[in-house]
């Protein structure tokens, strides 16, 4: 409430303390009025002052807005001068959202820039990779490898189907068959059954296909990731992986091609195995040969993936050599590899060619893995992991580190999944001929 109308309640209640004049004789109260007024004013001066002991800011603030307004301002009314005064000392809100909105997106587009300048860099350097132009005579060693499914050792396959093959590889630099004959049991056992028609293969083959040996394909998933696989670190796993090896040899198999996944890099045991089977087929004149996981596109790669993923995909190039030492040939799947684009992917195999060729040591056959199987997932596209891609990324890794090199070939995954158009590009950019 203003002060003036505190000074109005004040004459109110005082005007009963005089004697009301009689109404006939109005003249005779006017000279009373004086009195009435100075107390008045003495009660608006104590009210003031009172007003200003209790609120001494109010009332400077107060001044210091008479001063500054104008003089028609001053003649406002009480209560709109105190609002004025309350309106300036009030702070206006700032437009605080809208700028923190701004430094979230700008912080969210350094975050975005932050992830993706490796991928950019990363997708840029095989492209690169892709470029240039193979080195000549970068063909066929006629050292190439198919795998095979199961089909041809458990009854389904006949004759007629041998001759179609062998009419398929005739002229080719097919040299090894890597026929399906498992999975192991998750103990290594594996029993008979799963391979009845081994010996009829292996002599089929060798009558439509002189010269091309046939070896067991064995594999299974291993206890890396999960709670259940076969264990390499159980000596009686090992112990039992060697004598289902025994077994298939003399059921015919030429050699024995191992399969293990996912396979850890560093892993001892799988080390100590190798060299137990090296021991075992090389003393029965067989070939030992493995499925080899990618090598790390950048340093120690696979511990980031491992650790950020729980699936370290790719051995350390160390590792590998050390595989590499221990069997007649190694065969990298250089499929799966995530990349988008056929350029991207050829450039990868290019790298991962050059890779693996600068630690497989002389007298172990280094094949790279052809993609003739076409699915849409996580890992692979087919519109861009195709024969093409990969073959031209194997000639220019090829060309740029040892393009003489006479161990070398490819091999293709998988028979039943391949497609004409896969055969004529593998015939034509690989073998050389129509």
């Amino acid at each position: 409430m203003t002060d003036e109308n505190r000074a109005g309640e004040d004459r109110t209640d005082k005007a009963p303390a005089e004697p009301a004049p009689a109404e006939p004789a109005p003249a005779e109260a006017a000279p009373a009025e004086p009195a009435p007024a100075q107390e008045t004013r003495e009660d608006d001066t104590r009210d003031a002052e009172h007003t200003a002991q209790e609120h001494p800011a109010d009332d400077q603030q107060r001044q210091a807005g008479d001063q500054q307004r104008p003089a028609g301002d001053q003649q406002r009314p009480a209560d709109d001068q105190e609002h004025s005064a309350e309106d300036a000392t009030e702070p206006r809100p700032r437009p605080r959202p809208r700028s923190r909105k701004r430094r979230i997106l700008r912080l969210l587009a350094v975050v975005l820039a932050l992830l993706l300048l490796p991928l950019l860099t990363a997708a840029a350097a095989l492209r690169l990779n892709y470029t240039g132009d193979p080195a000549p005579g970068t063909h066929t060693r006629h050292k190439d490898a198919l795998w095979l499914g199961h089909a041809w050792v458990d009854g389904r396959k006949t004759d007629r189907d041998v001759e179609a093959l062998a009419r398929r590889l005739r002229g080719t630099g097919i040299r090894d068959l890597y026929v399906h004959s498992g999975p192991l049991e998750h103990d290594g056992t594996l029993p008979a059954s799963a391979y009845p028609k081994a010996r009829w293969l292996t002599a089929a083959v060798h009558r439509e296909l002189p010269g091309v040996r046939v070896q067991a394909w064995l594999g299974d998933v291993l206890a890396s990731e999960g709670p259940t696989g076969l264990r390499l670190e159980r000596p009686a796993t090992r112990a039992a992986i060697l004598d289902s090896t025994r077994a298939v040899l003399a059921a015919g198999f030429q050699g024995a091609h191992f399969d293990l996944e996912p396979l850890h890099s560093g892993d001892r045991h799988y080390l100590g195995l190798l060299d137990d089977l090296r021991e075992l087929t090389h003393a029965r004149g067989a070939v030992l040969s493995v499925a080899a996981h990618q090598i790390d596109p950048l340093p120690a790669f696979h511990s980031f993936w491992g650790t950020t993923t729980g699936h370290p995909k790719w051995w350390s190039q160390a590792y590998f050599a050390q595989v590499a030492r221990r069997v007649d040939q190694i065969a990298v799947m250089s499929y799966d590899t995530m990349q988008p684009l056929q350029s991207l992917y050829g450039g990868y195999v290019a790298q991962q060619t050059s890779l693996a060729l600068e630690v497989t040591p002389k007298g172990t056959d280094l094949l790279m893995g052809l993609p003739f199987y076409h699915e849409n997932r996580f890992g692979h596209w087919a519109h861009a992991e195709t024969v093409p891609a990969a073959v031209r990324g194997v000639r220019l890794g090829l060309s740029r580190t040892d393009a003489d090199r006479a161990d070398f070939g490819v091999a293709l995954y998988v028979d039943f999944a391949a497609t004409e158009d896969d055969w004529t590009a593998y015939r034509r950019d690989w073998v050389r001929t129509p």
